[in-house]
């Protein structure tokens, strides 16, 4: 694999004197790839069935007689305003019952069927015009599944979508009401054309009703994607992608992924920093500039196996944002930095948001690689100096894992529903865990419940899996020991404690008697160290104690190759579960200083040090803010 780079252009928001400048620009600059045409539908079919082609046309030629690689982006995120006349029902309805309006993006219900059949038509009439041309390299598939909080609607197409998926699911209605226990409070339904979406219930709705909507909700993100997938598939050989986003669970982008060739995701490390993760003040202070040491690699990681080992960063954040709360300037090196840690994880191109930063719309603040009258922005030094990196390094190859974490889209739907306590989040436990691997210097893969067992790895973590299923057999075949907890097979897939009771284990007796959750100044000691917060289970069973809270209760019980942790450690807990882990089954561990991190390749070791000083580990000196790739012949 040689590593690429490119950018996000938007050929239709500027003169067209310009593009071939840009062009050169961009390949002065290094890149290879440039990506277009995502939100152009208003200028592609100003009114309906008017399609104005010839400027786009022109813009891929220019482009592409340049030497750039295209990705022609499918502009179904952004329907134009006459759609909205032609179908007024196709906007979806948020769970307060309110309309969500034309005015910005993502205007859309996934559900309604007249819109999808115009998607496929766009789509249709994109592959039929350049799905040979060759200067289109690949495809993108709509924008950004799910950003803004749109994978859930309310809307009659919705409703009347949903009582369809539930028909097909249950069979008689009956069936229904047993699986989701509708005796309770008496909610039982007589045909499924009583079923009304889980929003705007006198209390909490059904949790089972809830789940099923997550579930639906999930299909139809699936359904709508490989509607336009269908379409375009005969008329172009180029792969299809779709670019996701971090710390979005809404859908299960496995299934998604499915249908496509490659995975993408969108990278905005600072912004996420502010944004999307839970940190204290020291932290956030520390990384302010830098962004979380492990929440660019957690993704990575996620979508190489979304990719089934094919993924780009689609958008990288070049300086800074519009959107966060507070929006700082990356430190100098962080943009190459970011760059160069993607392809350390596998990543095929990295691509940066935007090349002009937009001098008009909701944009205008979101810094590109340069400014809107063609200055540099500090960002394109660096773009152009991680370029200058990937031709030095050539060919590399990502290797797989020691370790892994099984990673499960309707886990997070099923705690998202009950939570039970406002510190619990499935995501947060996942990443916990990914942190305590990432402190203990491991490269992690992610595998979804239903590839457990495909390749075998020293550990595999599994917290917080809502059903266990066959989970349990496949995690025993899969790797040398499998750490399930908390929270793990505690329901049913339609939201009941299983009949065995929780977890449920065949191969191991532990048994959750009691569960309790905690306020965040309240937390669980541990004998020898490190405390359980948010989430604290109580075990009884025959398996043996290998942890203990100060009470004597088990904190981790196990047998051979299955243990079963009883809350949500701390990071020093975690620490000493995978010390423990390593040592039952020879994996070494590399523990690092704060702020720098270890990615293993076939060919190199590299370290990506987050802090803004340098760092000294292992002999080795590592500047702040700077990855240093290091063949493993070195000594």
């Amino acid at each position: 694999m040689k590593p690429e780079l490119g950018v996000c252009y938007y050929p239709e928001h500027w003169p067209e004197a310009n593009w071939a400048k840009d062009a050169a620009r961009m390949i002065e600059t290094g890149l290879t790839w440039v990506r277009i045409g995502e939100f152009a539908w208003s200028r592609l079919e100003p009114t309906p069935g008017n399609l104005q082609f010839d400027w786009l046309d022109r813009a891929i030629e220019t482009l592409g007689s340049a030497g750039l690689k295209i990705v022609l982006g499918t502009p179904t995120a952004t329907p134009p305003r006459w759609m909205m006349d032609k179908f007024p029902d196709m906007r979806a309805v948020d769970a307060e019952g309110h309309l969500r309006k034309f005015g910005s993006r993502r205007h859309y219900c996934f559900s309604h069927v007249g819109y999808i059949d115009e998607c496929k038509r766009i789509a249709q009439i994109l592959g039929q015009r350049y799905g040979r041309n060759p200067h289109i390299a690949t495809w993108q598939i709509d924008n950004e599944y799910g950003c803004h909080d749109t994978t859930l609607s309310y809307s009659d197409a919705a409703l009347n979508a949903f009582r369809r998926w539930l028909a097909d699911r249950y069979g008689p209605i009956e069936a229904l009401n047993t699986a989701w226990g509708n005796v309770f409070w008496s909610m039982e339904y007589n045909s499924f054309d009583q079923i009304e979406l889980p929003n705007q219930t006198v209390t909490e709705p059904n949790p089972a009703h809830v789940l099923a909507f997550h579930r639906f909700s999930s299909d139809q993100v699936v359904a709508f994607n490989k509607a336009q997938v269908d379409a375009l598939r005969p008329l172009t050989d180029a792969p299809l992608l779709h670019n996701y986003m971090g710390r979005v669970l809404d859908f299960d982008h496995f299934d998604v992924g499915d249908d496509l060739d490659i995975a993408t995701w969108d990278s905005y490390p600072i912004g996420f920093l502010s944004d999307r993760l839970e940190a204290d003040e020291a932290h956030r202070v520390a990384f302010l500039q830098q962004g979380d040491p492990d929440m660019q690699a957690f993704h990575h990681d996620l979508y190489r196996a979304v990719g089934r080992g094919r993924w780009w960063v689609m958008e990288q954040q070049p300086g800074p944002v519009n959107w966060a709360p507070y929006n700082p300037a990356p430190l100098p090196g962080m943009v190459r930095l970011w760059s160069l840690e993607a392809v350390a994880h596998g990543a095929e191109v990295v691509s940066y948001f935007r090349w002009r930063q937009a001098p008009f719309g909701q944009e205008q603040m979101h810094t590109g690689l340069l400014t809107p009258n063609g200055h540099g922005a500090p960002g394109l030094a660096e773009a152009r100096q991680a370029a200058d990196d990937l031709a030095a390094l050539g060919e590399v190859q990502p290797a797989r894992a020691p370790v892994a974490i099984v990673f499960d889209y309707a886990s997070n739907w099923a705690w998202t529903t009950q939570p039970q306590g406002a510190g619990f989040d499935y995501f947060r436990l996942v990443f916990s865990a990914y942190r305590a691997l990432r402190r203990a210097g491991l490269s992690v893969d992610f595998v979804p419940p239903a590839k457990v067992g495909e390749k075998h790895y020293y550990l595999i973590l599994a917290p917080g899996v809502a059903v266990l299923g066959s989970l349990e057999q496949q995690l025993l075949q899969g790797c040398d020991l499998a750490i399930m907890g908390p929270r793990t097979g505690a329901i049913t897939e339609d939201y009941q404690i299983p009949h065995a009771g929780r977890p449920g284990l065949d191969h191991l007796s532990s048994h959750v008697d009691l569960i309790e959750t905690l306020p965040p100044q309240v937390v669980r000691t541990v004998d020898g160290g490190g405390n359980a917060e948010h989430w604290v289970e109580h075990l009884s069973g025959e398996a043996k104690t290998k942890l203990s809270f100060a009470d004597g209760t088990p904190m981790l019980q196990g047998d051979a190759g299955l243990w079963y942790l009883a809350g949500f450690p701390d990071e020093t807990l975690w620490d000493r579960v995978i010390t423990m882990a390593a040592k039952e089954t020879d994996l070494t561990l590399h523990m690092m200083p704060a702020g720098l991190r270890r990615r293993e390749m076939q060919s190199h070791e590299v370290l990506i040090n987050y802090n803004a000083h340098p760092i000294s580990w292992n002999g080795l000196q590592i500047e702040g803010c700077d990855v240093l790739f290091r063949k493993h012949d070195s000594h």
